[in-house]
């Protein structure tokens, strides 16, 4: 006999919502995620979509009523609950655009916790446009699945952040100039990244200075700010992370 399809199937179109969702729910769409299902699309009332909030979980929609800029659904019930998040923070120097944008995009694919962007002497982007930044965060959640979304930060200035650095967290300061093997330990850590220019001397001593800070090594060739950062996260997600054991999704 053939085997039963999995029901709902993965092929169904699924968003994130800033409603909170529970079973019974009216949920109303407008702006670009409407216009995706009604205009892209083209779906229409009973036509069933995934729904994700980042507190709840994800769930199963049905499309109620659709209009060209509305959609109607009615959450119809839990797929999956909220999944669990590694206690991991990427802090890194606000790049250019382009460069930033497919950071903050796999930095979400791999599971960070919270994206921090730090101002640091050799910074050359002044200024960030947190909402694109969610636009990606949001887009590749919604691409690979996940139920959670990574916290965006403002921006902080890079002594501000030492200052009120939390001692039980272990900050891995990838350091161009070398450090030891990069070797995550268990419990909350963050990663930090410098600018395409490295950090200057000033701040390469304040950072080394900070009892949490663990100078690492990415390896024998120098890197772009961009790829370290997702190079390390890798590292990190492989050794302490929620790579090595079996996870609900």
């Amino acid at each position: 006999m053939p085997a039963t399809p999995a029901w709902p199937p993965s092929s169904l179109p699924r968003l994130y919502v800033e409603q909170d969702l529970a079973e019974g729910a009216a949920v109303a769409l407008d702006g670009p995620p409407a216009n995706y299902l009604a205009n892209v699309l083209r779906l229409e009332a009973g036509a069933q979509v995934k729904l994700f909030d980042n507190v709840s979980g994800e769930w199963l929609g049905e499309i109620v009523e659709a209009g060209r800029k509305w959609v109607a659904l009615k959450i119809l019930w839990r797929l999956r609950e909220r999944e669990p998040v590694p206690d991991l923070w990427l802090l890194f120097a606000p790049l250019k655009r382009g460069r930033i944008d497919w950071l903050i995009e796999k930095a979400t694919e791999l599971g960070v916790a919270r994206l921090v962007p730090v101002t640091t002497q050799r910074t050359i982007v002044d200024r960030l446009n947190p909402g694109r930044l969610f636009a990606h965060a949001v887009e590749a959640a919604e691409q690979c699945e996940r139920t959670a979304l990574p916290e965006l930060a403002a921006p902080q200035k890079l002594e501000s952040l030492l200052r009120s650095w939390p001692k039980n967290r272990t900050l891995y300061f990838a350091d161009e100039r070398g450090g030891e093997p990069f070797s995550p330990s268990a419990g909350p850590g963050a990663i930090l990244i410098g600018p395409e220019g490295g950090f200057t001397e000033e701040e390469r001593a304040a950072i080394r200075a900070l009892p949490a800070a663990r100078p690492v090594s990415l390896g024998p060739r120098i890197l772009r700010a961009d790829t370290a950062a997702i190079a390390a996260v890798s590292l990190w997600m492989a050794a302490a992370g929620d790579w090595d054991r079996s996870v609900a999704r």
